[in-house]
């Protein structure tokens, strides 16, 4: 494993790093300002218009899509050429993902859109939110079953002449509270008597598809994440929409979702670590300007101890997160899973840790809104539930480290 960048990659962590640190992270205050005088709305927001703009003017725009950028509409990258990417947009969660169309659930959705859609399903859904026009949403994770299990899934997708008919609910829908989430790719059931793992399809259900109903917003630790779009808990009462709009074919939903989840779970343990990253900066400026007992916070050492403890953790888990990536562009997605559930619980856990170290460093400003620590903290936390939580991955890992 050769994890030197190339002229080229070196490149773009410089414009991409420059970006969040020059605007991104600055602008997080806008954000704020825009949120307060609207605290009822939902949608995309003008200082994202703006970044979005200026990254789009940058070249710094769907870095996340891998392939032929020509066929794609992405950089073409590779999973170890984005990743230190993604980990500069994690200095500004709230902004900089989004800012060059890099943020879930779109990214996700891109990539199920490019990897399985058909030429229709790509024109007139891929290609707009390539170009972030609209957003999207994806709707898996239900609230009467054990998610966990997504063989569980109630929602029903039933065929009914040249339509499907969409019946169920679902809740944690990322960014579905926006308007600009113009289309909802949702995971039911086409066959409940087929095998188990080929009884789930995926199809596109339009928002504005009589039926839809958004029930509610959901709400992360008290954080709305109206600066995401939300998260959203929908139902769909007989929802009919055309069945040209099922993605691949009847029973490929759990594949796809598999497919969808594995780059899905690297981003997200990629821009962790620079989350991470950001709060370790914060607690080194803090301890070396706030002063206690006659000292520097900085000359304390437990405060020293656990500054050591996240470098140590950040370094290790950055190299397992490079050779995951570097697994998945040469053996495949497949055949890396094993390291893929390895990060997604190793990340997230101690990204936790060193959070909780920064927030106990700055005290009442920790818990606080002066700081971007408290809701970072929520975000990473939810991470260890998102996406399969860690007792499903540790199983799985368990099993195939005892080979049974």
């Amino acid at each position: 494993m050769d994890f030197a960048h190339t002229h080229a990659t070196r490149d773009l962590i410089e414009r991409v790093t420059t970006f969040v640190q020059d605007h991104a992270i600055p602008a997080e205050a806008v954000l704020d300002q825009q949120l307060a005088a609207s605290p009822t709305s939902w949608g995309t927001w003008p200082i994202v218009r703006q970044l979005q703009e200026h990254a789009r003017a940058e070249g710094l725009w769907n870095l996340f899509l891998p392939g032929d950028p020509a066929a794609s509409g992405g950089a073409g990258l590779t999973n170890v050429q984005y990743a230190p990417l993604a980990e500069a947009t994690g200095w500004s969660i709230r902004l900089a993902p989004v800012a060059l169309n890099c943020a879930a659930p779109d990214t996700g959705n891109m990539e199920v859109l490019n990897d399985f859609g058909s030429p229709e399903q790509k024109e007139r859904w891929l290609a707009p939110l390539l170009r972030a026009e609209i957003r999207s949403a994806f709707c898996m994770t239900e609230p009467d079953v054990a998610s966990s299990d997504a063989t569980n899934i109630g929602t029903r997708i039933r065929r009914d002449g040249d339509h499907y008919v969409v019946t169920g609910r679902k809740w944690w829908s990322t960014g579905a509270m926006s308007p600009d989430a113009a289309v909802f790719i949702v995971m039911g059931k086409t066959d409940p008597d087929a095998d188990r793992h080929r009884q789930q399809s995926m199809i596109l259900v339009p928002r504005d598809t009589p039926g839809v109903r958004i029930v509610r917003p959901l709400s992360v630790f008290g954080y709305d994440d109206r600066d995401h779009g939300g998260h959203a808990e929908i139902a769909f009462d007989d929802v009919r929409v055309p069945a040209e709009n099922l993605i691949a074919g009847e029973g490929d939903g759990f594949a796809i979702a598999q497919a969808r989840l594995g780059p899905g779970r690297i981003h997200h343990c990629m821009r962790a670590l620079g989350t991470a990253e950001r709060a370790v900066a914060l607690v080194r400026a803090r301890a070396n300007e706030r002063h206690t007992f006659g000292r520097a916070l900085a000359q304390q050492g437990v405060i020293r101890e656990w500054a050591a403890e996240s470098r140590i953790q950040l370094e290790a888990l950055r190299l397992l997160v490079l050779k995951t990536a570097w697994l998945m562009d040469t053996v495949g997605n497949r055949r890396a899973m094993t390291e893929i559930q390895a990060i997604k619980i190793a990340v997230p856990r101690a990204v936790q840790q060193i959070l909780d170290r920064a927030i106990q460093l700055h005290g009442g400003a920790g818990v606080s809104s002066d700081t971007p620590l408290a809701e970072m903290y929520a975000g990473i936390r939810s991470l260890r539930i998102a996406d399969g939580p860690d007792e499903v991955h540790l199983a799985s890992l368990g099993r195939a480290e005892l080979k049974v």
